[in-house]
């Protein structure tokens, strides 16, 4: 009886420590099943995010007669960070690399053929060999006039920038991955398991 109840509190703080480290099932966007995203970084698609892993899938690279650039906007709630960005299984590229740009607000006020990346936050041409990897460290490094930032991204606004502008459809898949501040998760872990371990003595009298 002992063991069933403790092994109960075990998948409690198992389940909130899950949740708390930003694991939490959420929508994810998909060009393949939605609308294609905006190709205006002055109106770009918003997408709704929480929680935990937020997929984003969708196509870029020149197509037809131009570039198929691709921009969406996000909202980090109040309480939680962009702590990830993780390139996805499924990513191409066409030929070398192609290219992911974030900044501060609603908008992506850059050209599509600018001199310098000032405006943005931070930028990276990510590539084949990065699929797995959390791009937002190297992001965060100031290049060519980017300000740069320390991750992870704040409660705000974000917009971001993604093209490639070789011939051909090149795929891509970034996890946008939300946590709560490190304290408040060790709270909520603690208070999860106080909670458990004393239903655990209750039931035992």
């Amino acid at each position: 009886m002992r063991l069933l109840l403790w092994c109960r509190v075990g998948l409690i703080v198992w389940s909130c420590a899950t949740l708390a480290r930003g694991y939490a099932a959420t929508p994810a966007y998909d060009e393949s099943t939605a609308s294609d995203l905006s190709n205006d970084g002055l109106s770009p698609t918003f997408i709704a995010v929480a929680l935990g892993s937020n997929e984003v899938l969708g196509t870029t690279g020149f197509i037809g007669t131009g570039i198929d650039r691709d921009y969406f906007r996000i909202t980090v709630p109040a309480g939680l960070r962009l702590a990830h960005i993780d390139l996805l299984p499924g990513t191409s590229v066409n030929v070398d690399f192609s290219f992911l740009g974030v900044e501060a607000g609603t908008q992506v006020t850059l050209g599509t053929d600018p001199q310098s990346a000032a405006g943005l936050l931070g930028w990276i041409h990510y590539t084949r060999g990065q699929v797995g990897l959390d791009l937002l460290p190297k992001m965060g490094i100031p290049n060519a006039g980017s300000s740069g930032f320390v991750p992870p991204l704040g409660a705000g606004d974000y917009a971001f920038w993604v093209q490639d502008v070789d011939g051909g459809t090149a795929r891509y898949g970034f996890d946008l991955v939300l946590t709560a501040p490190e304290p408040d998760v060790y709270a909520f872990m603690l208070a999860a398991l106080a909670i458990a371990i004393a239903a655990a003595r209750r039931r035992t009298k």
